[in-house]
């Protein structure tokens, strides 16, 4: 594997991106304080200057209710940046692997969603994440679309697992949306699947590249997830108590955005690729957990 020029190095897959990739390649690492994504020609000017083989785009505007308002913001980091990151790597004829999201799905389906399914987001987020997805699709042909959904991490603060530990040391009680159905996947697990495809990218065909999908195997709702995260998170000691958690609907907790109710996704294409299925999201929530507690 040769260069590899990743953004959004400071983002909780960023990180782990980094630490994954890099025994495997030369990889210059860029967050937001290097090179901001509001800026297109210096992006345009990194890649000609790196001359990378592979550029990895970890980065994204993620806050999806907040993108509501700040329209502007999200289609510059998730639209604008992936299509200029897409012209620069055409010129290069180097590859690009854009992380994208189950949000760009209507999230009506009742079974899970095939690469090939039309996207129908509901938000704004989704809505950039879904032009940013048809920016890189146009402008470099040597396109890898990675969609994953319901991230978590070691790193960052603001994702589900991190928020639920939070509020298990805080309340007796929590309520969580019971009726919006997905897979948790854990960044690590993601890392390995885009060194897998940063890898076959180097000898690959034609019919090797296009929209990937990959998460954790298993479904579950929110609330499903809570009460995991309680279970696994008491028994390693991150918690001092397992809260009463409160099934609600998402009627019950009104938010800018809307989300889909059922984003599960088919892995089917990518596990060809892996050649083994993704492990069940329990089984990543507990090895995350473990991980968390022997860096605290």
């Amino acid at each position: 594997m040769g260069k590899v020029l990743l953004f959004g190095a400071r983002g909780q897959v960023g990180q782990v991106l980094h630490q994954v990739l890099s025994p495997h390649a030369e990889v210059t690492a860029v967050g937001r304080s290097e090179l901001d994504l509001l800026h297109p020609e210096k992006i345009r000017q990194l890649i000609a200057t790196e001359r990378p083989e592979v550029v990895v785009n970890a980065a994204a505007y993620t806050a999806v209710d907040k993108a509501e308002t700040d329209v502007e913001a999200a289609y510059a980091i998730n639209a604008t940046a992936p299509k200029i990151m897409a012209e620069a790597v055409q010129e290069l004829g180097a590859t690009l692997i854009h992380i994208s999201t189950d949000y760009v799905l209507k999230g009506d389906k009742g079974l899970p969603y095939l690469v090939q399914d039309v996207p129908e987001p509901l938000s704004v987020y989704g809505q950039s994440k879904l032009a940013g997805e048809q920016g890189v699709q146009q402008s470099c042909d040597r396109n890898i679309i990675l969609r994953t959904a319901w991230v978590y991490g070691v790193h960052g603060k603001g994702n589900f697992v991190k928020t639920m530990l939070r509020l298990g040391n805080e309340r007796p009680e929590v309520r969580v949306v019971a009726d919006q159905v997905g897979t948790p996947t854990w960044a690590q697990h993601i890392a390995e699947a885009v060194t897998h495809l940063v890898q076959a990218s180097e000898d690959a065909s034609d019919d090797f590249y296009g929209i990937y999908h990959f998460t954790n195997s298993g479904v579950c709702s929110w609330y499903d997830f809570a009460i995991a995260i309680f279970e696994e998170a008491y028994r390693l000691a991150l918690i001092s108590q397992k809260p009463n958690v409160i099934p609600i609907t998402t009627a019950e907790y009104p938010v800018p955005a809307k989300r889909p109710s059922y984003s599960v996704l088919d892995n089917s294409k990518i596990r060809l690729l892996l050649q083994d299925h993704p492990p069940h999201w329990r089984e990543a929530l507990r090895k995350m957990l473990k991980t968390l507690k022997v860096r605290s």
